[in-house]
């Protein structure tokens, strides 16, 4: 086998090694809504409510961003969080018939852990009751939970995030090379990486990798992995084209993948850029700060991710987070009670000083990001640099789809575009079919 055979097998497995798996399920047609909650909580009252999520946060994580200041904010509320792990996952819970009153998740995931399980419930009544203003949130995390619910809310936006670019400042001081800016092209930020690019005897550096899952899903032309009219793949299309040579394949052979791979025998990916110190810089998202203990011990910064010359100023679509109440939750309104606090200002304000990024759209509650947290000297202000792209549709296969998407930009680099994305549309459709028919 050659080397760029192998690097091709190596470059798709690390791909397909990113992608998540997400719960099975039928979509929204799998529940049934019961009527909507007329009276109103007493938050004196003594209250258990248990959150479930598939995030795979910690109880520590869970606890230090929301946890405590929601039992400090109730403290007749006592707050159980049980992660989704997986020999307990959302549909072992229902089968053992576990208490569920919230449960919360990124948008991508909603489809398979809320709706895939019929945990939805249409929350428009309890947010009219609760005084949740959701003008004050950013517009496209509301009108994307419309969308995916149909015109109703099935869960309101506590946090978000995007796509950043990261960078190793050691090994730009190493090369001897500038740091990258905000407000960079991607041609621009090819031009940078390839002068990162060496082997110095002992050690082959790359400039250049990325978490292809949310490069895809976050994507900056906001392209929607399923046709919402025709209800089919859309990555053998022109955009997609444009999408995967800019972002993946220019960059990518700038930064000295097919070196770096030959050289190692792997693709470089998050090993790489945080332990093995051997690649420059990494599109991951913005929160990864605040979740991968790596960042404690390298010396990084940040910059907004680089933008396409005809999109000035756009970055990733957000990748909001919801809190939901569920549809067999005996507490509809007092887990209601928790969800407005999560979207208050009070709790907006305390999310963002400590590094959440908030889903308020209030500059004066974005301006306060990170000032509480161990890394404010650091550049935070370019996760709010660019704006964000618009969410497309989303459908309940995108998650099953997201594999033969990033394996796609394996074979194009090693192959040939067209009938790379050509595959990828084959195998993304049949996956389609394989889950209509279940």
């Amino acid at each position: 086998m050659s080397w760029k055979n192998a690097s091709l097998m190596l470059i798709i497995a690390s791909l397909a090694a990113s992608v998540t798996a997400c719960s099975g399920g039928k979509g929204e047609t799998a529940g049934t809504e019961p009527a909507p909650v007329q009276s109103k909580s007493n938050p004196s009252e003594p209250v258990e409510l248990v959150v479930v999520s598939t995030s795979g946060d910690s109880e520590d994580s869970f606890n230090e961003r929301f946890g405590n200041a929601i039992k400090s904010k109730f403290p007749n509320y006592t707050i159980k969080y049980i992660p989704s792990r997986k020999e307990y996952g959302i549909k072992e819970m229902l089968v053992a018939g576990q208490q569920m009153d919230l449960y919360f998740d990124s948008i991508s995931f909603l489809t398979g852990g809320l709706l895939g399980n019929g945990l939805q419930y249409d929350m428009s009544d309890l947010i009219k009751q609760s005084n949740v203003d959701l003008g004050t949130l950013e517009p496209g995390t509301i009108e994307a939970m419309k969308q995916l619910s149909g015109g109703k809310m099935y869960g309101v936006p506590v946090f978000n995030n995007n796509v950043v670019m990261y960078y190793n400042k050691d090994l730009f001081d190493k090369s001897g090379v500038p740091y990258p800016k905000d407000g960079m092209t991607w041609s621009e930020f090819s031009d940078l990486v390839k002068k990162l690019v060496r082997n110095d005897g002992n050690k082959q550096y790359a400039g250049y990798a990325y978490s292809g899952t949310h490069v895809f899903r976050m994507n900056q032309l906001s392209l929607p992995y399923v046709d919402e009219k025709t209800g089919s793949a859309t990555i053998n299309d022109e955009q997609w084209k444009k999408f995967i040579q800019t972002v993946f394949l220019e960059p990518q052979t700038a930064g000295g993948w097919e070196e770096f791979v030959k050289a190692t025998g792997k693709t470089p990916y998050t090993n790489e850029f945080f332990k093995t110190y051997g690649v420059a810089t990494f599109a991951l998202l913005s929160s990864s700060i605040f979740i991968d203990k790596n960042f404690e011990t390298m010396n990084w910064d940040m910059v907004a991710l680089p933008t396409f010359p005809d999109l000035p100023g756009v970055g990733s679509q957000p990748y909001p987070t919801y809190f939901s109440v569920t549809s067999n939750s005996q507490h509809k309104n007092e887990a209601m009670d928790v969800i407005a606090y999560l979207a208050s200002d009070e709790m907006q304000t305390k999310l963002s000083k400590m590094g959440v990024m908030p889903a308020a759209k209030k500059e004066e509650i974005k301006q306060l990001f990170g000032t509480d947290s161990k890394f404010k000297d650091k550049n935070l202000k370019a996760i709010f640099y660019n704006q964000f792209a618009p969410i497309p549709y989303k459908s309940i296969y995108d998650l099953q789809l997201e594999s033969p998407y990033t394996q796609a930009v394996g074979n194009a680099l090693s192959g040939d575009m067209n009938t790379a994305l050509r595959k990828a549309e084959e195998e993304a459709n049949k996956r389609i079919q394989d889950a209509k028919a279940k």
